[in-house]
């Protein structure tokens, strides 16, 4: 979310309009989901190895049936490149080269692309470039490495200090805000949309935002 918002931002679109497109349906196509709901994302559509989680797929365990019941308003049907044509964002939660560089050119304008997938991502950032306006991965040998260790190290610490009994999704939203915001306005291009795993502001600044947002849930 914190790279993503930053992204946003750099290419001039809004997360609430935005076509998000998710090729993972696991544990992390959940989370990720979830989190971009309680930041307001629009249209946020799931693909499994079968194409896009809808209403209409049968046989699908619990955590497919959830996707399909709470994204992909429209009930668009099809592979993963068919739902991807169009698409603002596309993130990567899946395997290694799910996407050939070429497919991406059916996005919209301005397209932003996160492949995820480590040590391999789902395509191949530099040939990622040439049809995406930011591209993001997990890689560090990569501009825009995406990687946990940015939020856990303060989420945990701001938990601890304001004595938490769970981490609420209102929490992990305030780490990833207070993510983004390390990077600076005159910092922000599209080889730097998240901060270094090594920036020593971004823990302190995840762990404030966390601990505050905390209590002020909790009315204290």
């Amino acid at each position: 979310l914190a790279a993503l918002s930053n992204a946003l931002r750099l290419v001039g679109k809004r997360l609430a309009e935005a076509s998000v497109v998710i090729a993972g349906a696991g544990a992390a196509g959940v989370a990720v989901t979830k989190i971009l709901q309680a930041e307001g994302a629009g249209e946020v559509i799931v693909c499994d190895r079968h194409g896009a989680l809808h209403r209409g797929r049968s046989e699908l365990d619990a955590s497919k049936q959830w996707l399909a019941e709470h994204t992909n308003p429209a009930g668009r049907e099809g592979s993963l490149g068919e739902v991807l044509a169009g698409a603002d964002v596309f993130i990567g939660l899946a395997g290694p080269g799910l996407l050939a560089a070429e497919e991406l050119a059916a996005m919209a304008d301005d397209a932003i692309v996160f492949a995820l997938a480590n040590p391999d991502p789902e395509v191949d950032p530099a040939g990622a470039r040439q049809h995406a306006a930011v591209v993001a991965s997990g890689r560090s040998d990569e501009p825009n490495q995406i990687n946990n260790v940015l939020a856990f190290p303060g989420l945990f610490r701001g938990a601890l200090d304001a004595h938490a009994h769970e981490i609420t999704e209102a929490m992990k939203v305030a780490a990833a805000r207070a993510i983004a915001s390390v990077v600076g306005e005159d910092e922000l291009n599209p080889a730097y949309v998240i901060p270094s795993v090594f920036n020593p502001h971004v823990a302190a600044g995840v762990s404030e935002a966390v601990r505050r947002t905390y209590q002020d849930e909790a009315g204290g």
